[in-house]
């Protein structure tokens, strides 16, 4: 039985360029959006098979152009047991994500032709699209420009070196000029290494409290505003990989004001879980960098969601094996997955608050994603790919880490739950996953 599909019925259509919802059918052919029909009124039918294709009636269903992550750790090559392009890609779709970015702290890193080519090919027959993003330096060691020009020809949308910031001025400089020859963002993991070097969590009370060195706030905001003053001075694209700070959001806020070509992102965890936490069971799994911050940091993010500060959400997928992370809180590694609980905590803390609209969410995880990297989607209409996310919203669901298709289960959300369940996700027209 084919999984292709030929028309989605009366769904919710969430529109990226329109400020309300609109009840409609969306008609696909060969992998593309064929026409978009908007109606109002009862429904129309109901689903079923036509012609070998399948119908989706989307009745209560909200139907948005297919979500973008533009921010994840797919660890091959080098650390294939906890997750590889196929198992990442397989979570994505799982979370409604048609499409990821991948960034290069890989062993050894995406910074050179062959790698980037490596994987396109282990993402060829992925259930979702991987676009790869290259190294700024060779190996990620901050001396070096990488083989950007030569990675971007074979197909890196983007250079970072995440996970590590670039602590050389002149480096980052070079590697925004560079850059800008081909009109590509540089994706910063902005942090100042010498006032956070051996912090594990956040610097303030709650780290004096339990007698662990702490990541001051400050060490991301000295890397936010020495980037956005090179970027201002280059003129080149720069966007702030997972901001967690009240600081970092104001000075965002302020360079965009100024017209800096500047946008950002936000992940889940610094917009849903705050350092208090860390002192209850000490687990490790809220243990990442950007550490969890205080309320106000939280409440700051989700302002700048809200009033356009930050452009995007982006989880930050980030997997670890069990085995590293049970270990005592400092010595674990930093990170947590985030592909198949995105959407529902997204849902369940920013739209069923009424932080953001629908529409916003659309334009935070798919039109301003595909915007930034310069890849296809973020549209629903007519020649769009039929890369489409079909969510319900009033369906509740218990985050069951066991359950993940990810290999690995370090996630703070366990037995969390969320609204905003995925019913399927759709890649070329084909349904990737169904809920």
């Amino acid at each position: 039985m084919s999984d292709k599909v030929k028309l989605i019925k009366n769904g919710t259509l969430i529109l990226p360029d329109r400020d309300e919802q609109a009840l409609g059918d969306i008609h696909i052919a060969a992998g593309r959006v064929k026409k978009v029909d908007i109606h109002a009124g009862k429904r129309k039918g109901s689903g079923g098979r036509a012609g070998g294709a399948e119908i989706i009636d989307a009745t209560g269903l909200m139907v948005l152009p297919g979500l973008i992550d533009m921010h994840v750790h797919l660890r091959e090559p080098g650390e294939e047991g906890s997750e590889t392009i196929a198992s990442g890609s397989a979570a994505a779709a799982a979370g409604g994500i048609t499409a990821v970015a991948c960034m290069p702290n890989t062993y050894p890193p995406t910074d050179n032709q062959e790698a980037v080519l490596f994987i396109k090919q282990r993402a060829a027959n992925c259930p979702a699209r991987v676009y790869p993003i290259g190294a700024i330096t060779k190996g990620r060691e901050g001396k070096e420009i990488a083989e950007i020009g030569e990675m971007i020809a074979i197909g890196a949308v983007a250079i970072s070196d995440d996970g590590s910031p670039v602590n050389d001025a002149v480096m980052m400089r070079r590697a925004l000029e560079y850059a800008g020859m081909f009109d590509i963002p540089v994706i910063s993991h902005s942090e100042d290494l010498s006032l956070s070097d051996g912090g594990v969590m956040h610097e303030g009370y709650e780290s004096t409290r339990l007698g662990m060195m702490g990541i001051p706030a400050v060490s991301e905001e000295v890397g936010v505003a020495r980037d956005i003053i090179l970027a201002r001075y280059v003129g080149t694209h720069l966007h702030i990989a997972h901001v967690s700070t009240r600081g970092a959001v104001e000075l965002i806020r302020q360079a965009k004001a100024d017209g800096v070509r500047i946008t950002a992102e936000a992940a889940p965890h610094h917009f849903t879980l705050t350092d208090e936490l860390i002192g209850k069971n000490f687990d490790t799994n809220l243990k990442m960098n950007p550490p969890l911050r205080t309320q106000a940091d939280i409440d700051a993010v989700i302002a700048g969601l809200a009033d356009g500060t930050i452009d995007c959400i982006a989880s930050d997928h980030a997997p670890h094996s069990t085995e590293s992370k049970d270990v005592e809180f400092d010595q674990a590694p930093n990170g947590i997955i985030g592909l198949e609980t995105m959407v529902g905590l997204a849902v369940t803390h920013l739209v069923r608050k009424g932080h953001l609209s629908w529409n916003d969410l659309a334009r935070k995880l798919s039109q301003h994603p595909a915007e930034i990297l310069r890849v296809e989607g973020g549209k629903l209409e007519r020649g769009s790919l039929a890369d489409i996310t079909i969510i319900d919203p009033k369906s509740t669901w218990t985050v069951r880490v066991d359950k993940f298709r990810s290999r690995s289960n370090n996630s703070p959300y366990g037995g969390h739950k969320l609204y905003g369940r995925v019913k399927y996700t759709i890649v070329d027209g084909e349904v990737k996953y169904r809920g």
